[in-house]
């Protein structure tokens, strides 16, 4: 079986951190603002909210399975070959979204920053280093989010401090405007991104964290961080902008940051949200495409990952070239199809996997103790 080094629990913290920011932090004010209004920023709190009680789920598994992954869980609790069917299309899920990923990455460079350059050089680079990361072990993943984390905080108290003057409060009023279906169904769009997505970290947790205990903290503090910072960046955006014109923005994360301009000196230097989302976007690609290829070598039963790196980078690669044919597709995709194909996965199966667990520790509880009759058992 695949052996790999172990992570400490701060480190995985920051990985959980970095990965819930990943796409959401650029992609979902614009999706957010759409159906509820001003009332994103709340429909944020609320998801939030739910992905702490998901997250309470994911530790639980890793309390009943301390040193299984979620690959390793599914042939464990549904046995040998339903396990290895739902885990290779677990495995696809995982591919389909990193294609996915790479695709929002080429489509904000080529739209935004490099418009000549081609899509497929953005694509083909990027992979390039996800897979450089993914054969140097999690271990070295793991270090490199560790560096980059003071970085990342620190674009994000510029960000935050710069823009803090062209906040108008009147945008976020009347607060509670939206009706409560419409509310649900934000915190739902919100939710399916932010708090079903963390179920490939079960790929790394509990079995690739040194400390079980300090690693389940770890998962909410970072679940919890990687939250706030999304909540202050929604809010800003309606602060800044207004609702109406978030809804308009394919990328208004990043509209927002072109909105500085201390003393008509500091301008123009969007690049703070632009390094911000690389970072943390590249996290959240290499935790899907680490999840696929550890899955697929634990699914195989084969004792080194690394060889599986490369074919699997050219799959990504290649999806990512397909899985979208423009952007209303994407828009659409993510509004429709994601929410129902993320929450089999980062809800469903969790449930399951407790649930069938649970049952055979009570029948196994529940057995009688066998008893000596006539000196004999």
């Amino acid at each position: 079986m695949v052996t790999e080094v172990q992570i400490s629990a701060r480190q995985f913290g920051i990985l959980v951190a970095l990965f819930t920011i990943g796409t959401p932090i650029l992609i979902i004010p614009a999706g957010l603002a759409g159906i509820v209004k001003q009332d994103a920023w709340l429909a944020a709190v609320l998801g939030v909210g739910l992905g702490l009680l998901i997250t309470g789920i994911y530790t639980a598994l890793g309390r009943r399975f301390p040193t299984k992954s979620l690959v390793e869980m599914n042939e464990l609790v549904f046995g040998k070959w339903i396990g290895k069917t739902i885990s290779i299309t677990f495995i696809f899920f995982n591919l389909v979204t990193a294609a996915e990923l790479l695709f929002f990455v080429g489509n904000f460079m080529t739209t935004q920053i490099m418009p000549e350059t081609p899509i497929q050089s953005v694509h083909i680079l990027f992979a390039c280093i996800v897979m450089m990361g993914i054969r140097l072990g999690i271990e070295t993943l793991a270090r490199s989010a560790e560096v980059l984390f003071p970085l990342f905080v620190l674009l994000f108290i510029i960000l935050v401090i710069f823009l803090s003057p062209q906040i108008k409060i009147e945008n976020i009023q009347p607060v509670l405007d939206t009706n409560f279906k419409v509310l649900l169904k934000g915190t739902i769009f919100f939710a399916s991104v932010f708090s079903l997505a963390p179920v490939v970290l079960l790929m790394i947790f509990p079995a690739s964290v040194n400390r079980n205990k300090e690693a389940k903290k770890a998962f909410f503090s970072g679940t919890l961080i990687g939250g706030f910072v999304l909540i202050m960046i929604i809010a800003l955006t309606i602060l800044v902008l207004g609702a109406d014109t978030t809804a308009r923005q394919m990328y208004p994360s990043y509209t927002l940051a072109k909105k500085i301009n201390v003393g008509n000196f500091l301008q123009r230097i969007e690049i703070i949200m632009a390094g911000m989302w690389f970072i943390t976007i590249f996290f959240r690609v290499c935790c899907y495409f680490y999840a696929s290829v550890i899955g697929l070598a634990q699914t195989l039963n084969l004792k080194d990952y690394r060889f599986l790196v490369l074919p699997l980078g050219i799959i990504v690669l290649a999806l990512s070239l397909i899985v979208h044919p423009n952007v209303v597709h994407s828009e659409e995709y993510n509004k429709r199809e994601w929410i129902p194909y993320a929450t089999t996965y980062g809800l469903v199966l969790p449930l399951l996997l407790l649930g069938i667990q649970s049952l055979r520790k009570k029948e196994s509880d529940g057995d009688p103790p066998s008893q000596d009759v006539g000196g004999q058992k």
